[in-house]
């Protein structure tokens, strides 16, 4: 069975065909700069090819006929017609309360996710507009799924998940935490108890997602008890551009004092802050290593900034758990950072946890295993996400559940 799995943006389509007969990942691409001038298509095979060509998409139709093209181009291609696909899962950023676990494609599921796009005004629309485009290139009978980003913290409970607001809010607009990553946050998850021989159910896991875009997870027994994004991806930890958590007041106080709207306040946030805002240079983690490293007093702030949040989620969550068995480090920088994961482990020896640092930097740059020292109570672990995969695996069991 293959199956496609879409990411699609607000001016971009994702793509991976995955083969579920050995969890192979075909084909990836991306249709880049839809609705806007400059569009291409990069495309790469398993087996070494790549093609990259220059395009117009108008929509995301467009895109979507471009990509099946490609697919099954006699040069480029990996299959041979469209037929050979067996289902399409979708990435869904927001599924709010009204989605808690991935469902099949029908028109009421559309229109619903697009009911609730001012919960994600830059992800839910285009996201709406990918699946009513894959509508008009697939045949009917070829199923689709939806896969959310939120389901999997839909088990936090309300003590977690509520703000300390006014009720009616709650009641009237739906604020609340929702949390995000949460697709890897589950494959992460499932991966280490695979990894450690052990059921999920018996685990409290740590997990840490470090990117661009970053948040920790508390998963007890397999289930999403607390995570550091909030109402939207924006709080919680900083990021390359996001600001993460700050005192609302601190937020009034500048809306104030520079005269901001709220849009401009909400631009300050998500793409001038994080890394970007505070060393002034770049939103890149490895520059604010290299430039750490070579006295910038910002951009070592910077990374003590984010380690020091790490380290005290893990400790947080540790505690609202009652325990912990394992930390997880997926992501960007969770993958690719030694000195960050030695430094964001270091003084937790009181919680069991004992760094290996030749395993450490063995496994940095896409390994996957335990860093941990064999006397570590609890294991620490580089762990690859693989959101896709994640998605193409819930697809198959949704449209094989007879």
């Amino acid at each position: 069975m293959k199956i496609l799995v879409i990411n699609a943006g607000s001016s971009s389509l994702k793509y991976q065909l995955i083969d579920m007969e050995n969890e192979q990942a075909l084909a990836k691409g991306n249709c880049e700069n839809i609705g806007i001038s400059g569009g291409k298509i990069t495309h790469k095979t398993h087996d070494g090819r790549s093609y990259i060509e220059e395009c117009h998409f108008p929509t995301h139709a467009e895109a979507f006929e471009k990509l099946t093209e490609v697919l099954t181009d006699s040069e480029h291609g990996i299959i041979r017609s469209m037929d050979e696909i067996s289902a399409v899962g979708h990435r869904i950023v927001q599924g709010a309360e009204k989605f808690t676990e991935s469902v099949l494609v029908t028109d009421q599921v559309i229109d619903t996710i697009e009911s609730i796009s001012d919960l994600a005004p830059l992800h839910n629309p285009a996201h709406v507009l990918a699946l009513r485009a894959c509508q008009k290139v697939f045949d009917a009978s070829v199923p689709q799924v939806v896969v959310f980003d939120t389901s999997f913290h839909s088990t936090m409970p309300p003590k977690a998940y509520m703000f300390g607001l006014p009720y009616e809010y709650y009641e009237k607009y739906a604020i609340r935490k929702y949390g995000f990553h949460g697709t890897s946050h589950r494959y992460v998850s499932q991966r280490l108890a695979q990894l450690m021989g052990k059921d999920i159910k018996d685990l409290k896991i740590v997990s840490c997602h470090l990117g661009n875009g970053s948040s920790v997870t508390a998963v007890d027994g397999g289930k999403s008890v607390d995570t550091s994004m909030g109402f939207t991806p924006l709080d919680g930890l900083i990021m390359g551009t996001r600001s993460g958590a700050v005192d609302p007041s601190a937020l009034t106080y500048i809306l104030e004092k520079e005269q901001m709207t709220g849009k401009e306040m909400s631009d300050l946030l998500n793409k001038k802050s994080g890394f970007l805002g505070l060393s002034g240079t770049s939103s890149d983690a490895r520059d604010m290593v290299t430039d750490s490293h070579n006295g910038d007093a910002k951009a070592d702030l910077v990374c003590r900034m984010i380690r020091y949040q790490v380290k005290r989620y893990i400790g947080a969550y540790a505690a609202a758990m009652g325990g912990l068995d394992a930390v997880i480090f997926t992501g960007g920088m969770g993958e690719n950072s030694d000195e960050l994961r030695s430094e964001i482990c270091e003084n937790l020896e009181f919680f069991g946890i004992r760094i290996d640092e030749e395993a450490n930097t063995r496994l940095n740059h896409g390994g996957e295993g335990d860093i941990s020292t064999s006397d570590s109570r609890t294991k620490v672990y580089i762990i690859p996400t693989n959101e896709e995969l994640m998605i193409a695996r819930d697809t198959m069991e949704i449209i094989t559940r007879k």
